[in-house]
């Protein structure tokens, strides 16, 4: 199964239902919340934009203005709420992401596919540099992850644990491809290392007319 193109694809858009699921608030109420709650942590938030996408989702009747503020002197502020449309959106949105994995991808994994353009010896000091920052933060998020336990319920944090996790994963992952290159294990690394030497490619890599 692959998921579903939506007539809102931005990852904000859900954020912003998902907040709205809470109660009816005002795009600036929007904005405060999903900043106080971390959520700029797990979603790349524009605020600018925060705006349009509330003005999209009003446009497709996800959302629908539910009172005008005023207070004193201060601008009117249109509060939205969810409409019922809405809540099916963000419950249909949600479960085909949390059920179906999608492809995603990682500028890391385009610099890995591209790396042969680098000598091997390169790579390695970059891959050190790199798991070097990455250990860092695997330290540093265990400690920031065992403060917010003291809190906020475990609920509120799945999604820093998840993170936290997947740096782990990564540094795991370099710290054994650093070890095949260095120790010579990779298959064909002689060759990769050979080819920036020499400028030679091997027989079944060369470009034939």
């Amino acid at each position: 199964m692959v998921l579903k193109r939506r007539k809102l694809g931005n990852p904000l858009a859900l954020a912003v239902m998902a907040t709205l699921w809470q109660k009816p608030m005002h795009p600036y109420e929007i904005a405060q919340t999903l900043r106080r709650q971390g959520k700029d942590a797990s979603t790349k938030i524009n605020y600018g934009s925060l705006y349009t996408v509330v003005q999209n989702l009003e446009k497709h009747a996800f959302v629908e203005v539910t009172d005008v503020e005023r207070q004193g002197n201060r601008p009117e502020r249109t509060v939205y709420g969810l409409t019922d449309a809405g809540r099916e959106e963000l419950a249909e949105w949600l479960s085909d992401l949390i059920a179906l994995p999608a492809k995603e991808y990682p500028i890391f994994e385009t610099a890995l596919s591209l790396m042969g353009a680098l000598h091997p010896d390169e790579v390695v000091r970059l891959l050190r540099e790199r798991l070097s920052a990455l250990e860092v933060q695997v330290a540093s998020g265990r400690g920031a992850l065992e403060k917010l336990y003291e809190t906020l319920p475990r609920l509120f944090l799945v999604e820093t644990e998840y993170q936290l996790h997947m740096t782990a994963a990564q540094a795991e992952w370099v710290r054994g491809f650093l070890a095949e290159i260095e120790e010579g294990t990779l298959p064909r690394v002689d060759e990769w290392r050979h080819y920036h030497e020499t400028g030679e490619l091997p027989p079944d890599l060369t470009p034939t007319t």
